[in-house]
């Protein structure tokens, strides 16, 4: 039975703007009085030095938009940044549209009917017969159990299957308050928009997929949250989050590893989703890794921000880039639950 390899990996991005950018021209008019100060030192030590939005906010402010409007919005924002990342994955793994048996999409910034794994699915040629998953809410770890789906009907069919991460953060912005809220400006300072496809197939070159694996620790569960509301979507962002992630982190990266006879040591590769300087810093502490093995993921960060679902496939897409490329990556991603994943891939030739 053929293991299942990721073969082919694309990326789409709208444009970028700078930080101080952002703050100096948008958000620092945003907030007002003791909230704008505290706001401002969120900003600076973010990690994020540039972010990418579909709708930028220095261009039009949507914050006093309702919900219906932003969601409108979504469609025609998404579908094309989600055909070019598509097509790039699948130019890269030699593949075409029609050969896809499975399409999964991830997104949790947008809703609608017909989705864009529809409008996808048709304008690209995909199949009529071609299988549809779309995964909303998961959140920043949604990657993850996609490829789990993929890989898994990859095993099972013998058959080429395609994930798209999908998220545009910049249509959330919420309106302007007096009150003091700091879930809400680091979810400002930090998220961003990005779509990135995967196209997984049984066997050949690229990563194969060894293992994926999660723990949620459903005691925490209030201390990420996305309500859907009628001005946008709403995050909420525990500072209490690291502290969970130091409880579990290291059993399950240990458990994943040992399951394939092999150590911390000889993983060359740490995919590790960026929410922010804190949760990089508690992964690198608890699984006391060297400053070097996290650069791909700050440098993410500092480049693209918190982009929700798709940033841990930015992250393998830099490492896979990189020369030489790791043979063994560890790819960690986290979310509402509190929800931990991990997943094993290993070069093959």
């Amino acid at each position: 039975m053929a293991v299942p390899v990721i073969a082919g990996l694309g990326t789409a991005q709208p444009p970028a703007a700078g930080q101080e950018e952002l703050w100096a021209g948008f958000f620092s008019k945003h907030f007002s009085g003791t909230t704008r100060a505290l706001a401002e030192r969120i900003f600076a030590n973010s990690g994020v030095s540039r972010r990418q939005a579909a709708v930028n906010p220095l261009l039009e402010d949507v914050s006093e938009w309702p919900t219906e409007r932003r969601m409108r919005r979504y469609q025609v924002e998404a579908l094309p940044l989600g055909k070019e990342a598509v097509s790039r994955a699948l130019t890269a793994a030699g593949l075409d549209a029609g050969d896809v048996g499975l399409f999964v999409v991830c997104s949790c910034t947008g809703y609608a009917t017909p989705g864009l794994d529809i409008l996808l699915a048709r304008d690209l040629g995909m199949a009529p017969d071609t299988q549809r998953m779309f995964v909303g809410h998961m959140g920043c770890y949604a990657a993850l159990p996609g490829l789990g789906a993929t890989s898994d009907f990859v095993t099972a069919r013998g058959r080429p299957a395609l994930l798209l991460c999908a998220e545009l953060t910049s249509l959330h912005i919420q309106p302007a308050g007096s009150r003091v809220d700091t879930q809400q400006i680091v979810s400002h300072a930090l998220f961003s928009d990005a779509a990135v496809a995967a196209v997984v197939v049984p066997g050949g070159r690229g990563y194969a997929l060894r293992e994926i694996t999660s723990v949620t620790d459903t005691s925490t569960a209030d201390h990420m949250t996305w309500d859907v509301t009628d001005a946008g979507f709403r995050m909420g962002l525990s500072p209490k989050v690291p502290q969970v992630l130091s409880r579990h982190v290291r059993a399950l990266v240990d458990d994943l590893l040992t399951r394939h006879g092999c150590s911390l040591a000889e993983v060359d590769g740490w995919a590790v989703h960026p929410g922010g300087p804190r949760i990089l810093n508690v992964v690198e502490r608890e699984l006391a890794l060297p400053p070097a093995a996290l650069a791909a993921s700050r440098a993410t960060l500092d480049e693209h921000g918190n982009c929700s679902s798709p940033t841990v496939l930015l992250i393998l897409d830099r490492l896979h880039r990189a020369q030489p490329s790791p043979e063994r990556v560890v790819m960690l991603a986290f979310g509402p639950g509190l929800t931990l994943y991990a997943a094993l891939l290993e070069r093959a030739a």
